[in-house]
């Protein structure tokens, strides 16, 4: 196992050690400003997370709602590429495992295998490839597999049993379930099937599960928590950086390590 892996391995040897739910922090790279978020990356770290997912700004981000676009937009238009992408995670140099989630676009703009050997090189833990389903590009699946990075994969509600079979083959550090259809964003409630959700996919694999899309709250946190073994709040997150700044986000953070981490006092 690269040493890449043993990071995302180590955390949630961690957490299942403490009896509880894995914290995952979405950040959009370089968002409200390189600098701010590079502070925003410590600051989330220290707060509580246990790994966060850092966004790599596309110029068409379909599955992400208004408020990440527009921190994506933010981002692209103050140059933040792909290498600037990696370039600020290093200069974080955060103590707890980072997942860069993107498209498939950048990637093979970037160059597959050196995008691979790069983000490692940057202290990337992982990648999560939105629209590359399982099954679709069984070659450039492999590459991603046999490479450095922890292969996460995303799993929606509709998709059929056979198939998460087929995605969870080539998957390793965690496999991330979306709570519902539909594009990013924090919702009211949890979705009332996601129990029966998460252990259909438990059924197929060893790996562990986080859930996220619509959850912004230390309430939601802690009612995902008692189902899933880790926790993913992006939306929330990123809107709290753009109005309240780095000191919002690290406030956000502490509640929701709050929340995963048992029942309200």
């Amino acid at each position: 196992m690269s040493d890449s892996r043993t990071q995302l391995a180590g955390c949630w040897r961690k957490t299942k050690a403490e009896g509880r739910a894995a914290l995952i922090a979405y950040l959009t790279a370089g968002f409200p400003t390189p600098k701010d978020f590079v502070a925003a990356l410590v600051a989330t770290a220290a707060a509580g997370a246990d790994i966060i997912e850092v966004g790599l700004p596309f110029s068409d981000p379909l599955a992400d709602g208004p408020v990440i676009q527009r921190a994506t937009h933010a981002a692209l238009g103050q140059g933040v590429s792909v290498r600037r992408t990696l370039d600020l995670i290093a200069e974080a140099k955060v103590a707890v495992p980072v997942v860069v989630m993107t498209y498939l676009n950048p990637v093979l703009a970037y160059g597959v295998d050196a995008f691979l050997t790069d983000a490692a090189q940057a202290g990337v833990a992982g990648v999560l490839l939105t629209d590359l389903p399982a099954g679709a590009d069984l070659d450039l699946e492999d590459r991603v597999a046999a490479g450095p990075l922890a292969f996460v994969r995303l799993i929606a509600p509709t998709t059929p049993q056979a198939r998460v079979e087929r995605a969870v083959r080539r998957a390793s550090g965690f496999l991330y379930l979306i709570s519902r259809l539909g594009v990013t964003g924090a919702r009211d409630r949890v979705p009332p099937g996601l129990p029966e959700y998460v252990k259909r996919v438990r059924a197929a694999t060893e790996l562990p599960v986080a859930v996220g899309f619509g959850i912004g709250t230390a309430a939601q946190a802690r009612e995902t928590a008692k189902l899933a073994d880790g926790v993913v709040v992006g939306t929330a997150l990123v809107d709290v950086l753009g109005r309240e700044g780095v000191s919002g986000v690290s406030r956000l953070v502490k509640e929701l390590a709050a929340g995963v981490r048992g029942p309200a006092a």
